[in-house]
């Protein structure tokens, strides 16, 4: 049965159809060798798709991998101005994965991936609830405007929901977000009197970093994939 080329992409895990028509606009996409620049094409199990000569293959199930990001990569694709990205830590095999979310350049820790676009989606979305734990280490010692934090605060005329703040000595903090906006954790910190200086996330949901070292990725167990999945 044939489908056409972006839906063929998405179902591989890699993208949406939109990032899909950009990717083929871009003329990132070859069918059989051949460089395609239009989404109105139609392709079959029996094509070889491949993004930036990398052959593309449909996912058979729900893969779900925790890596440990680095310092200084960025969370994308390809970086227009030539950074590191965790694309470049990763091993070939796992490069077709898709990030769930971001961690900005200089925050490290835990960042899931999966083969999954539409699971990828999901876990991003607000409405999902989903709690992410960082380790902030910050500038100064006064926490006397954490409260701000812990009620909601409103920056910049965007509003930040409440996060869970707790001292876990000297100039560090544990702060538990469900709503994940961009930038979140350092601009409501910066806000209170508390710049970030290192952040590192620890879990997101049930699936914690443990002791997975830096550049280091797992494999998600099925169970906890599968109860990850009936939460959202």
């Amino acid at each position: 049965m044939s489908v056409r080329i972006a839906k063929y992409i998405a179902d591989s895990g890699i993208a949406s159809r939109r990032a899909a028509e950009d990717m083929i606009s871009a003329g990132r996409i070859s069918v059989n060798g051949v460089v395609i620049d239009t989404p109105v094409f139609f392709v079959d199990n029996d094509d070889v798709v491949a993004l930036d000569g990398r052959t593309i293959t449909l996912r058979t199930e729900t893969e779900l991998y925790a890596f440990h990001k680095p310092l200084n990569t960025m969370t994308t694709l390809r970086d227009p101005h030539g950074r590191k990205t965790i694309y470049d830590c990763l091993p070939p095999e796992y490069r077709n994965l898709k990030y769930v979310g971001r961690l900005d350049y200089k925050t490290t820790g835990l960042l899931l991936l999966t083969n999954d676009g539409d699971l990828a989606r999901k876990l991003t979305l607000p409405s999902s609830n989903i709690p992410r734990t960082y380790i902030a280490t910050v500038n100064g010692t006064d926490f006397s405007k954490l409260d701000n934090a812990r009620r909601g605060i409103t920056v910049d005329g965007v509003k930040y929901s409440p996060m869970i703040v707790e001292e876990i000595g000297s100039n560090n903090l544990r702060i538990t977000i469900t709503e994940g906006k961009k930038n979140e954790v350092r601009i409501v910190l910066r806000a209170c009197g508390c710049p970030v200086r290192k952040l590192h996330r620890v879990s997101y949901g049930k699936i914690t970093l443990g002791n997975l070292g830096v550049g280091k990725i797992k494999k998600i167990s099925q169970k906890t994939i599968d109860e990850t999945i009936k939460s959202l």
